[in-house]
């Protein structure tokens, strides 16, 4: 360590580093020197929200996020090579950091498919095609939305099936090309498939599954039409998915979303470990004690769900043993020190544990809800049960072990999906018959919603991707945070899926009637009815507040 400070340069402006960066100075304070390093010329915004900007659902001014405290935050300054041997890295501009422990937050970048027509990476993309990873990339295809007559989205996924409603709710006719048999075919199974697709029919969005793009054909417009193909092979026995082998789907716009790949190029430039990701212990430490990584770009022992939740509880937890070294004077080795632990209290049996394979699709009209183990690829001892209502375009399923749910998907009911994702989250038991769980609330799960957030326990989850709750936002209300904006930025809710907004909002307008001068902070383990003073006769006048998360 050079000085008493322990240096620490992020790799990485997005989500994940700024959130690092944040929870290191949060919990280390003067002990450390953090410098942040990202290639954007913007300041820090929700990369999850982008595909609400295509929807035009929210503004792009919308997304950002406060930049992190304590930290030095270098924007438009894109690092060009990592200098293990003397601590350093380089950037773009000529600029040199040392460090003492660097922590790679570069991400991911869009996968752009081998397909004729198409270049072999998203920085060199013809006109009229468009991947969804950036701001910028948004303001592009809402630009290229308000000239272009129909347009064509690859990729079914969950990005997909958002960019492509959110395009139909702009009025564009759309198609979705998808190869496997229905959308999200990795998370959903074929019942709750079926039921997504008649959905996205309702909305606008026409589903061609079981196809491929063979060619992508441009004339001097741009781009012109993709030619699709079965998806078995070049010799289709028949027509399969709504298309024929060589059929061209005309299009003036083409959004790919075909998944992403791992930003690795610096650290296998720089001789770290890389398979998928950069190879990471369950610490995020790479092969370099030094080097430490986090995130899209990160391969860590139990894979990575992609999924921004991973992400952040990634950065809390490598914060809180950096911090710990910085706090003893130590710069890391390998292997690092045993003692140093994550200094974290204790959470109450009760409170959710970490899942990150929650996956949601933010869409309106569309409920869609998966985790956990598929019922068709459940373990032979585990019960699975499920319910599919075609007319509606609903479908429920649960697979339970031991009691406790272990996976779930829910397609057209969003209160039966918020007690599915409460159930799984809080390992909460279920009843003796799993059928219960399809159709009423989950027995001995908190609140999904209630008539007023008097009724709420304070352990209640608002915002999952962050993990606050209802307490959390009373505690932070009694403290003098007087508005949205304050509750978020000392709690960070809402700045995961955003799901949470509408509750959010709901909470602070209510303590705002019931709670308007408080006059003393909430004590530890104060529940319900007790955590703010009584409700009177007005304060529900404007009608239920909802607090799903």
């Amino acid at each position: 360590m050079a000085g008493s400070r322990l240096r620490v340069v992020v790799v990485g402006g997005g989500m994940v580093g700024t959130r690092f960066a944040d929870e290191l100075h949060a919990r280390a304070g003067g002990a450390v020197d953090i410098t942040v390093l990202g290639a954007e010329p913007h300041e820090p915004y929700n990369r999850v929200l982008l595909s609400d900007v295509v929807a035009g659902r929210a503004e792009l001014a919308a997304l950002t996020t406060p930049s992190p405290s304590g930290a030095r935050l270098l924007r438009e300054t894109a690092v060009v090579r990592i200098e293990r041997a003397r601590r350093a890295v380089t950037c773009e501009d000529g600029s040199v950091h040392g460090y003492d422990l660097l922590v790679l937050a570069t991400g991911a970048r869009a996968r752009v498919p081998d397909v004729p027509g198409l270049p072999a990476t998203s920085s060199e993309l013809p006109r009229g095609v468009h991947v969804l990873r950036s701001l910028d990339d948004a303001r592009e295809i809402v630009a290229a939305a308000a000239n272009g007559p129909d347009a064509v989205v690859l990729g079914g996924g969950v990005l997909g099936i958002e960019v492509a409603c959110g395009l139909a709710r702009r009025g564009l006719p759309v198609t979705l090309l998808h190869p496997g048999p229905h959308p999200m075919d990795g998370a959903l199974g074929s019942g709750a498939g079926a039921a997504l697709a008649t959905t996205l029919g309702r909305l606008g969005v026409q589903v061609r599954t079981e196809v491929r793009a063979a060619r992508v054909c441009h004339d001097d417009l741009g781009v012109a039409r993709v030619v699709v193909q079965d998806a078995g092979g070049d010799t289709p026995s028949g027509p399969r998915g709504g298309a024929r082998a060589d059929e061209a789907v005309a299009c003036r716009l083409l959004v790919v979303t075909a998944g992403t790949v791992p930003e690795t190029t610096l650290a296998a430039e720089s001789g770290l470990a890389v398979g998928r990701g950069v190879r990471v212990d369950q610490d995020g430490v790479t092969t370099d004690p030094a080097v430490c990584a986090i995130g899209d770009c990160a391969e860590p022992p139990e894979g990575s769900s992609g999924l921004v939740a991973q992400g952040w509880d990634q950065a809390r937890r490598l914060a809180a043993r950096v911090a710990a070294l910085a706090r003893e004077g130590r710069a890391p080795v390998r292997p690092w020190p045993a003692a140093v632990e994550a200094s974290e209290p204790a959470g109450a049996e009760d409170e959710p544990v970490e899942r990150h394979d929650v996956v949601r699709v933010k869409a309106d009209g569309l409920v869609v809800s998966a985790m956990g183990l598929r019922a068709d690829r459940g373990p032979d001892d585990a019960r699975c049960v499920q319910l599919s209502d075609a007319s509606a375009a609903r479908h429920v399923e649960v697979v339970v072990l031991g009691g406790v749910l272990v996976g779930a998907a829910c397609v057209g009911d969003a209160g039966v999906a918020a007690d599915l994702v409460a159930a799984y989250t809080r390992r909460t038991p279920v009843p003796r018959d799993p059928a219960q769980l399809l159709l009423r609330p989950v027995r001995g799960a908190e609140p999904a919603a209630a008539a007023s957030p008097t009724l709420m326990p304070d352990r209640a989850t608002v915002c999952r991707c962050n993990g606050v709750t209802k307490g959390d936002v009373v505690a932070q209300w009694r403290s003098g945070a007087r508005s949205v904006g304050e509750v978020v930025r000392a709690t960070r809710a809402t700045t995961g899926c955003g799901g949470c907004a509408d509750a959010v909002c709901g909470l602070v307008e209510w303590l705002a009637q019931v709670d308007p001068d408080p006059a003393a902070p909430v004590g530890p383990g104060q529940d319900g009815p007790n955590a703010v003073p009584p409700v009177g006769t007005g304060a529900t006048r404007r009608g239920p507040v909802s607090v799903r998360a």
